[in-house]
């Protein structure tokens, strides 16, 4: 059971939000026993310090991210030699750069990858006018070819998830992967909090979300910020969960998550909108 439950819905945006809450920014919902409230910013670096400070208060928490923490089998020991998905998530903290304005270089790293593969993938998207070598702004990669998938296996059974490639474009989310995960990677190391289904789940666990699993619940609210509406609804299913001790379902997984992941919720969708009857 989980006192508190942090669901965040990331960006990968190259500048900052506006100053006036907004769509397409980073959202987090924060769900307890006598508190819910949301929250708005407008960087990342922002969004990371309000983390610390929660995950720093102690007590049994599960935070929920809406990006992937992992990829497809075999490409963690392409660049690390390791079939580890943690062993990838330092080698891209070691690389990635991101400035308190949200500047960034997930583009550039995208296609140093690429070209440590041969140059013609697995990553694509980028601005048409930003000329980029080894990084299509369209899709153009046999991932076959690669000898990688072009979607986990979480993303195949829930559609439309979008895989984790493709940076730039409607519903993408390979630029909030980029982006997201070495903040996750930093937040486990000072904490101390494990990153489900990597680890086990403990007092601290940090884990992959969808909020799309809740799509109907969030355009019934008619929130004008569906973001808003997302991750104030899946804390408060998530946290209703684990109150009910009904949390376990979700944690269970099929092989290939201990190195891809696994988005928490995946093929429980009715219960999580039967918990928000219980909240």
């Amino acid at each position: 059971m989980f006192d508190r439950v942090i669901v965040v819905d990331w960006s990968g945006r190259g500048t900052p939000s506006p100053a006036r809450a907004s769509r397409d920014a980073i959202w987090a919902g924060l769900c307890e026993a006598d508190r819910q409230e949301e929250a708005y910013f407008r960087t990342r670096a922002e969004a990371s310090d309000w983390l610390t400070a929660r995950l720093a208060d102690g007590g049994r928490q599960l935070v929920g991210f809406d990006f992937p923490m992992g990829y497809p089998v075999g490409f963690a020991r392409m660049l690390t030699g390791r079939d580890e998905a943690r062993a990838l998530h330092g080698w891209l903290a070691e690389r990635i750069e991101d400035g308190p304005d949200n500047r960034n270089n997930r583009f550039e790293v995208a296609a140093a990858i690429n070209a440590r593969l041969g140059g013609g993938g697995p990553f694509w998207g980028r601005p048409k006018a930003r000329q980029i070598p080894h990084l299509s702004p369209l899709k153009a990669v046999d991932h076959a070819a690669l000898g990688l998938a072009e979607k986990r296996r979480v993303e195949r059974e829930n559609p439309p998830a979008k895989p984790v490639w493709q940076l730039m474009g409607a519903g993408s989310v390979g630029s909030q992967a980029l982006m997201g995960i070495p903040v996750v990677h930093r937040l486990a190391r000072v904490s101390g909090a494990r990153i489900w289904p990597f680890e086990p789940p403990g007092p601290l666990t940090l884990a992959e979300v969808y909020p799309s699993l809740l799509a109907p619940a969030v355009a019934a609210s008619g929130d004008p910020i569906p973001d808003r509406a997302q991750v104030r609804l899946l804390s408060r299913a998530l946290f209703a969960l684990a109150r009910a001790d009904r949390l376990a379902a979700l944690f269970d997984t099929p092989p290939e998550a201990a190195e891809e992941g696994w988005i928490l919720g995946a093929g429980h969708a009715r219960l999580l909108q039967e918990a928000l009857a219980w909240a």
